[in-house]
């Protein structure tokens, strides 16, 4: 991307620089330096993208499931034939290493290809001589016009698992993507065009918090789903709530390895290193605590990870072999080292300190070396808080149960994993913890995309998880119909309460 590019809406399959007259810079992480300038959404802005897709929605609806499964049969191979163009996008603007957008997009993939079976996905019930010669059905239909409100950290995977199960489900989408790097989403506007779905059913809506009550205050959306941090996430949720949306609004998380004495310590510190410093910790599923049960478990995991840490290659996410790039903004860079100071003050052990890492070449980049603490308290602020950051705390639990309630006091409850060859002890922590989305041995237990992704307590505010099945559930509607032919009441009018009993 050049200095002076500019980036855009797309709505009714056209690029638009909207009217409101108000920009922000948007940057290469690696460099410092700014790369685009967003365009940014006021009220004619939204108006105008709700209102083309609320007008493209009655004949898309109207396509049968196979049609419409078409259209994502192509994307899908626009996709998975393009992957690394996007990933080098995604590189571009948010910094994570091309291998790791490379992923990125292929969790992605996997959800385009998850609704290309929406005929099947959508089929409904039927039961026959349910009584009196009635016949019951049920069908799944769409709500209309649905949004998503995405976050910086995945610009592709996230509106990938929101917009193909919506557009499968017969609706038409509006995407609100990060304005920190936004780019990713026009070039899936661009392909969803070429692939054959018709102007106005994929439209893109570049803003602030403009854009976002906009759109929850908007009549004409029916559905929100968001994908970012706590807070807002429950804003989002109470707001779309009270307009009378349906919402679904995932949150930040705290996400906790359980280490038992059993497991294999270099298969735990080396899983701890991707978990926990992979995409420099900006991710809702990253491990940033690891519960060591016993002291001897806990010394022997930290010396284990000290000189991994102090290994990591980190620089530009286009240098080949690194494992690490920079964090998204320097604001987010220096809010990070600000809670690694905290930590500092509060007690903890610093193992390793990543905050005065410099760059060769990329000195202006906003970068931060792994960091690890020992002897984490559970009412230190570095325990509690989401810092979405390479930091990876280690805090050490008297036993199993100790380990366990820890995980269950928390506020979050995203995702969690075990690390034991202990099969009973594996069970008993499935059954028992608190959390949405559990590994045993897996240390990212993000569901495949036929299942659902989600997590519980202050992780998840709405009724339905994202993608897979409860995808679908939340981008539909369901409809019941008793039906009986006229052949069914001979006797003349009825004015008794119908019942099924006879």
């Amino acid at each position: 991307m050049s200095q002076a590019a500019r980036i855009p809406h797309f709505i009714q399959g056209q690029r638009h620089e909207g009217s409101s007259g108000r920009n922000s810079p948007v940057f290469n992480p690696a460099t410092g330096q700014q790369t685009g300038t967003l365009y940014l959404a006021d009220v004619a802005d939204i108006d105008a993208a709700v209102a083309a897709a609320k007008a493209a929605f009655p004949a898309w609806a109207a396509l049968s499931p196979l049609r419409r499964a078409r259209v994502l049969f192509k994307m899908r191979d626009i996709v998975d034939a393009r992957a690394d163009q996007l990933a080098a996008q995604i590189t571009a603007e948010h910094g994570k290493t091309h291998s790791d957008a490379l992923g990125e997009v292929a969790r992605g993939l996997e959800v385009i290809e998850f609704a290309c079976g929406i005929p099947q996905l959508l089929k409904g019930e039927f039961n026959e001589n349910v009584g009196g010669g009635i016949n019951a059905t049920s069908m799944r239909q769409p709500l209309g016009v649905v949004a998503g409100i995405t976050p910086f950290n995945f610009p592709a995977m996230v509106p990938l698992w929101m917009a193909p199960i919506a557009i499968a489900c017969g609706n038409a989408f509006v995407l609100k993507p990060s304005e920190r790097d936004p780019s990713s989403s026009l070039l899936l506007a661009d392909w969803f065009k070429e692939a054959g779905l018709p102007d106005g059913i994929f439209n893109v809506l570049h803003g602030d918090k403009v854009a976002v009550d906009g759109l929850l205050a908007h009549p004409d959306v029916k559905a929100i789903s968001f994908v970012g941090s706590t807070p807002i996430a429950k804003y989002i949720y109470e707001t779309g709530a009270r307009h009378g949306k349906r919402v679904q609004a995932l949150g930040g998380a705290k996400n906790h390895m359980v280490v038992m004495p059993d497991a294999d310590l270099d298969q735990v510190a080396d899983a701890l290193m991707g978990a926990g410093y992979g995409s420099a910790g900006e991710r809702c599923m990253a491990i940033s605590v690891a519960v060591a049960v016993g002291d001897a478990t806990a010394d022997a995991l930290v010396a284990k990870l000290k000189p991994r840490v102090e290994a990591l290659k980190i620089g530009a996410g286009t240098a080949p072999g690194m494992d690490m790039g920079p964090l998204i903004t320097r604001e987010h860079r220096n809010k990070v080292k600000g809670y690694v100071d905290q930590g500092v003050q509060e007690g903890a052990s610093l193992v390793v300190d990543g905050r005065e890492l410099s760059v060769s070449g990329c000195e202006d980049g906003f970068f931060l070396g792994g960091c690890l603490f020992d002897r984490v308290q559970e009412d230190m602020r570095i325990y509690q808080e989401e810092i979405f950051g390479p930091v990876l705390s280690i805090v050490r639990a008297r036993d199993y149960e100790h380990a366990l309630a820890m995980i269950n006091a928390h506020e979050y409850g995203n995702g969690t994993a075990i690390f034991t060859r202990d099969g009973d002890a594996a069970r008993d922590f499935v059954s028992r913890v608190q959390v949405g989305m559990v590994g045993v041995n897996v240390p990212i237990p993000v569901p495949s995309a036929y299942h659902s992704f989600g997590g519980w307590k202050n992780s998840l505010f709405g009724d339905q998880h994202i993608y897979g099945p409860e995808g679908v559930r939340f981008y539909t509607r369901l409809k019941a119909v008793s039906e009986r032919w006229p052949t069914s009441i001979r006797a003349g009018a009825q004015f008794v309460m119908p019942t099924n009993g006879g």
